[in-house]
């Protein structure tokens, strides 16, 4: 019966179906791709619905093993959708089999008259931030387009890296076309991340492309291999700002910070957990650089945070995270309780000046619950007398009327209590060798063997753009054991510099140091990793015997 439901679940499960676009806002003119994933490998999508916003184009397909969702066949569709007008278009559900997609929302802004540099070229790019002026340690995005009003067979699209600061690529290649000067375009936009770390000015390389159009009609004739193509972008220099002196620690260079209640409890009951969750919405930050989400202490309630959802985008140019945590929040006592609402300081790097984003207090009144300590209430039971008549539908007459069936269901229950306990003694038995290997295998291996160690990037990323609690959290966990605490870790450490740099951290965290001081002096200290001391073997402990041999009789 087992196996029959397991094949009942792995067949008769429901096709799991997703659509997404490649952005989320585009200009009138260009078109946006939408990808449709499902499992139903025998159906195609219904792209009727889309007919009254959008200009259909470029469809494709692909059928393969997919790693993700799960596993198994699944089929990729991919339609080119150009919308027939500006504003905030709905891409609606589509039907795919028996199942549908997700409606999923569309940005059209209206076309901007102006044309980038090259325009009317065959090829050309366009290249640059979504801020000229940042802040060290702010993240600017950095797109790269390449324009082809040829097909193109090969080439090669490179962004050099600038000095200075850390240049990373982000995410796929978004394609999509465009008209520009009168002339129709293929698009190929590149994202990068880019983040400075020092103050000053920041020459960024210029883009180029160098490729091979297609081969044309007397070319094919002569042998010809179509035509050679090259396209140089103009290099950059951004103004890098220092971090301000009056700026908020943790530093959190943003665009835009919004904080909401995704779930409140509208009561809480005593020994009940209840669920609260926040929202963080960041314009211009990557994952990394969030602080955590914490709660401040509830009085008379008890806090347990669970791991937090992070959904990284990159939306007008720049990226954007949202972050999502559950606290569950178990009541010990009732009464009334107060959370006193949530606050996160960030630096607005349009304005120019310090900015917090607030969630309002939240109040609830804790009613009685669970008891976890006190004993479950005996049933109570009503004396009758002996000769009154007990009726059958009684619970406690039908647990003490016997009968003849009684003496059976008796004899079954002793014989499975004598197998229970003979199992349980063989288990015993078994169970002392597996012990002394297990216990021989741990101390071969150690706890520690088992555990997972921060690489030195990830010390490095915390230091660049990360916040003082993950690059503290980074350092505990290399230590060999790992150690819970600051203070642990200075005694471990065998550099004073390391140590003097801990201490200008934590001042920097719950004192009035200097948040940009520390920051610098962590990346000096730690630049080559932690420098360990040597821990001294530890001193014979063994016991003087209990009876000399020179004891007397």
């Amino acid at each position: 019966m087992l196996c029959f439901a397991l094949l009942a679940t792995a067949f008769g499960a429901p096709a799991t179906t997703r659509a997404w676009l490649d952005r989320d806002k585009i200009e009138q003119g260009e078109t946006v791709t939408l990808n449709i994933e499902t499992d139903a490998l025998t159906a195609t999508p219904d792209y009727a619905p889309l007919a009254a916003d959008f200009d259909l184009s470029g469809h494709s397909s692909r059928r393969g093993m997919a790693l993700g969702n799960g596993g198994g066949r699944r089929s990729l569709f991919a339609v080119a959708l150009r919308p027939r007008r500006d504003g905030v278009l709905t891409v609606p559900s589509l039907r795919v089999g028996k199942d549908s997609t997700a409606p999923l929302s569309l940005l059209v802004a209206p076309a901007v008259r102006r044309a980038p540099a090259g325009a009317g070229e065959d090829v050309f790019i366009e290249s640059g931030p979504d801020h000229d002026q940042p802040y060290v340690q702010q993240s600017v995005g950095w797109v790269v387009r390449l324009y082809a009003a040829v097909p193109i067979v090969t080439g090669t699209l490179d962004q050099p890296a600038p000095q200075r600061a850390a240049f990373q690529r982000v995410g796929d290649d978004a394609q999509y076309s465009r008209t520009v000067a009168g002339r129709h375009y293929q698009v190929i936009e590149r994202r990068f991340l880019l983040v400075p770390e020092r103050s000053g000015d920041l020459q960024v390389p210029a883009a180029t492309f160098q490729g091979r159009s297609a081969a044309g009609f007397f070319d094919d004739m002569f042998g010809g291999r179509g035509a050679s193509l090259q396209a140089r972008a103009a290099p950059r220099t951004l103004t890098v700002r220092p971090i301000p002196d009056d700026a908020p620690q943790p530093w959190l260079p943003l665009h835009d910070l919004q904080l909401r209640y995704r779930a409140n409890p509208s009561d809480l009951r005593r020994g009940l957990a209840a669920t609260l969750t926040i929202e963080a919405v960041a314009d211009g930050a990557t994952a990394s650089q969030m602080p955590e989400l914490e709660l401040p202490p509830i009085e008379g309630v008890q806090v347990f945070p669970e791991r937090p959802q992070v959904d990284e985008t990159f939306v007008d140019g720049r990226p954007r995270v949202k972050w999502t945590r559950s606290f569950s929040l178990v009541p010990d006592r009732a009464g009334e309780t107060r959370l006193s609402g949530v606050k996160l300081d960030w630096w607005d790097v349009e304005a120019g000046q310090a900015r917090s984003a607030t969630l309002p207090p939240l109040a609830w009144t804790v009613t009685a619950g669970i008891d976890r300590g006190a004993p479950s209430p005996a049933p109570a039971v009503t004396d009758l007398p002996a000769d009154a008549d007990t009726p059958a539908t009684d619970p406690l007459a039908v647990s003490t009327v016997s009968d003849g069936g009684s003496r059976y269901w008796a004899l079954a229950t002793a014989l499975f209590a004598a197998l229970w306990l003979l199992t349980l003694l063989w288990a015993l038995g078994r169970r002392g060798p597996a012990r002394d290997a297990a216990a021989g295998a741990r101390t071969d291996a150690g706890p520690a063997a088992a555990t997972l160690r921060p690489s030195a990037d990830a010390l490095r990323r915390a230091l660049d753009t990360g916040g003082f609690d993950d690059v503290a959290r980074i350092l505990c966990a290399l230590a060999t054991p790992p150690v819970n605490t600051l203070d642990d870790l200075a005694a471990r450490l065998d550099d004073p510099a390391q140590r003097a740099a801990l201490d200008a951290m934590q001042r920097a965290r719950w004192a009035d140091g200097d948040g940009r001081e520390a920051r610098a002096r962590l990346r000096e200290a730690f630049a080559d990793g932690p420098r360990w001391a040597a821990i001294a073997a530890p001193a014979d402990a063994t016991l003087p015997p209990l009876y000399p041999d020179d004891r007397r009789a």
